[in-house]
């Protein structure tokens, strides 16, 4: 809708209309006014109910139209089917934002659809901004508008929280209300008639009270927009997201292995990785990660250093780093020495640096002490076993007052519930995450190591491809415009206009043919059948590799001939492909796949015909910058492998990374192209580029 319209009336209103306000305290609407009138929002509040005096003090109004300045946000909680002539009335009186809570709409089928495509349209007329419906309203925790009908309000804090589940916000609201985790706004948007997390997103990265963005979605609307404002957001503002849905039971296998490959999950996660999104697996880690990044530093290391009275939780955190990327850090001999000059004669002064279960205050304060100074240290986390001898809340006085003096990111794991509590206020008030269990910490450390990374990368450029003959692929294009799946004869000439090298190769109609371009492409050369059915040659014998003369040839041809009709009786069978025999070289794959919400995705990875075996593969969202594509192989066990392994030489890694980018770009330029495979890409020695070997494609 109006993306350029400002959503200030949703959170920082002049007055608020509760449309269906009641005065029986057992309705949604009544908990709504209430909420409304008792956080501390200082702007106008108008009931809207024809049969009412007056509700918790608040004149009533009989409808929208008699309501006074000023009013800017209408929240409605009526029936669905009368909800299109209170919007209406809405925007006659002049409403700017309207809140529906309402269900009754698209989720319940094809007539709440309808409805609420009614609610859009009106709403579109009268330049009004809508969210929900099907949703508990949002909070400005600065200012204390509260259009739900939570129980509680959260502490302020840095973390916008943004929801597509209004049953998601409430037990969040509920779970952390009085564990000192702070936030700006709490939004619940349901279906995204018209504002969607996109557009939360985009208004909470200019809100000055919003340090970390933390999000809940179930789906995506529009992927493009979506990336192109996380690009740009992230860059300012860490943005934590947990997808629900994040499996692909619903995908079903096609004619390409990318296809097969390529669900809607790996669109996700290579939008969230390319937009520089910290993606999370639980609703615990959503909290976690949002409040570290909130309260404390990044890291500009990744050594850590654990402090603890325990050497149980220390082992566990440390197994949690290793998988998170991070590393043990080595104190230095200066700092041990330090250590064991105070600490109990027992203690181990290494890293973890272990006090025995008898630590008091004293010995965290000068452990911490001595160990933040260490340079070889980035992070530290203290760690505390409550025991009868040492209160909790003092170590806990301890470790704020050594964090209040350094940069580095502190956090504690204090494990218990009962004996912890006084010491959760004191670091959480203080601004020094807690965790109950030792495994909380490796991933939340590892994503605020990520994200460091990600802030400290160069945002990239998408590259300036040279040798592109766009008419001339668009040319070959439309010759096959009524045929869906694309053999390799018709793909290799689109390959080739976008730059794309491929192995030296003629079609040959008949026997005949065959052998007199084998001769005159020199031997050794390869067979490979030609024929609109049959895509997977392999599978039907369609190929014949390594015929070093003429004979191998005409005997090679016939082979294939009935080979090819004993598998697939019917199929039409233009002729074959005589290709050179490619020289040595390690076999990767490319590929692209268009996602319905993100476009176009390549793939890269492992080559040949295990590829959906091994499943090394990674994916992004065209269209792809260097960096991107760099950092797209990288992540694979194929991308390790080209950099050089047991004696072999490295790979030309550079003319990958230009394959993927020509593929790209295709992808950009031609929507009708449902998928393109190669597969192999033979990689050769650094320096001497790639060959694509074979390649099919698919139009819409």
């Amino acid at each position: 809708m109006r993306q350029s319209q400002s959503l200030d009336p949703f959170f920082i209103p002049k007055g608020v209309a509760v449309i269906g306000a009641s005065s029986n305290p057992a309705k949604l609407s009544h908990g709504i006014l209430k909420n409304l009138s008792q956080y501390g929002y200082q702007g106008k509040i108008y009931p809207v109910n024809p049969s009412a005096q007056e509700i918790l003090g608040y004149q009533c109004y009989e409808d929208i139209s008699h309501v006074p300045d000023p009013v800017d946000l209408g929240v409605i909680v009526l029936p669905a089917k009368i909800i299109p002539n209170v919007l209406k009335a809405c925007g006659q009186r002049g409403i700017q934002a309207a809140i529906i809570i309402s269900g009754g709409f698209k989720e319940v089928g094809k007539q709440g659809s309808a409805r609420e495509l009614e609610c859009l349209a009106i709403a579109d007329n009268f330049q009004m901004r809508l969210i929900g419906p099907n949703c508990v309203g949002t909070m400005n925790l600065y200012n204390g508008l509260n259009t739900t009908f939570i129980k509680g309000m959260p502490a302020k804090g840095g973390i916008g929280f943004l929801s597509q589940s209004g049953a998601v916000c409430g037990g969040i609201v509920d779970h952390i209300v009085d564990v000192g985790i702070g936030f700006s706004h709490f939004i619940s948007l349901g279906n995204e008639a018209d504002v969607t997390e996109t557009d939360i997103i985009e208004y909470l990265s200019d809100d000055d009270h919003t340090r970390v963005i933390a999000a809940y979605v179930e789906a995506i609307s529009d992927g493009r927009r979506f990336l192109d404002i996380c690009r740009r957001v992230s860059r300012r503002k860490p943005i934590v997201v947990l997808k629900a849905g994040c499996t692909d039971a619903g995908a079903k296998a096609v004619s390409s292995h990318t296809g097969s490959l390529a669900g809607s999950q790996q669109a996700y996660r290579a939008a969230f990785r390319q937009g520089g999104l910290i993606e999370v697996h639980t609703v615990e880690q959503l909290l976690d990660v949002a409040m570290t990044l909130d309260f404390q530093p990044l890291p500009k290391g990744k050594k850590v250093a654990l402090i603890t009275n325990s050497g149980g939780p220390a082992a566990l955190i440390s197994d949690g780093l290793a998988i998170a990327g991070l590393e043990m850090a080595e104190l230095n001999g200066k700092t041990q020495s330090k250590l064991r000059a105070k600490l109990n004669p027992a203690a181990q002064v290494n890293n973890p640096v272990d006090m025995l279960g008898g630590a008091g205050p004293d010995d965290f304060r000068h452990a911490l002490t001595n160990v933040l100074a260490d340079r070889s240290v980035d992070t530290v986390v203290s760690i505390l076993v409550p025991q009868s001898l040492v209160n909790p809340t003092e170590v806990a006085k301890a470790i704020v007052e050594q964090a209040n003096k350094s940069n580095k990111p502190i956090l504690s794991c204090l494990m218990g519930k009962v004996s912890i509590k006084g010491a959760n206020n004191v670091l959480h008030d203080n601004k020094v995450p807690m965790f109950d269990f030792p495994n909380h910490v490796g991933p939340v450390l590892g994503a605020m190591w990520q994200y460091s990374n990600y802030i400290a990368s160069k945002a990239g450029n998408f590259a300036d491809l040279k040798g592109i003959k766009r008419e001339k692929a668009n040319k070959i294009l439309n010759e096959y415009k009524n045929q869906t799946p694309i053999g390799e004869a018709g793909t290799r000439p689109v390959l080739a206009a976008y730059g794309i090298s491929l192995i030296q190769a003629e079609f040959a109609e008949n026997e005949e043919k065959s052998i007199e371009l084998a001769g005159k492409i020199g031997f050794p050369v390869a067979l490979k059948v030609i024929s609109k059915e049959i895509l997977h040659k392999s599978d039907a014998g369609g190929i014949k590799l390594n015929l070093r003369n003429s004979a191998d040839v005409q005997q090679g041809y016939q082979e294939i001939m009935r080979s090819c009709k004993s598998h697939q009786p019917n199929a039409c069978i233009d002729g074959v492909l005589v290709e050179k025999m490619s020289p040595a070289g390690q076999e990767v794959i490319i590929g692209l796949k268009r996602d319905p919400n993100f476009g176009p995705l390549v793939m890269f990875g492992m080559g040949g015909v295990y590829v959906e075996l091994l499943k090394d593969v990674a994916f992004r969202v065209a269209p792809l910058t260097e960096q991107e594509a760099t950092q797209m192989i990288e992540g694979t066990f194929a991308g390790k492998l080209l950099q050089g392994y047991r004696g072999n030489p490295p790979a030309d890694k550079k003319a990958i990374v230009d394959c993927i980018l020509r593929l790209s770009q295709i992808a950009m330029d031609f929507p009708q192209i449902a998928e393109i495979e190669i597969n192999p890409l033979l990689v050769l020695e650094e320096g001497s580029g790639v060959l694509a070997l074979d390649c099919r494609m698919i139009l819409n």
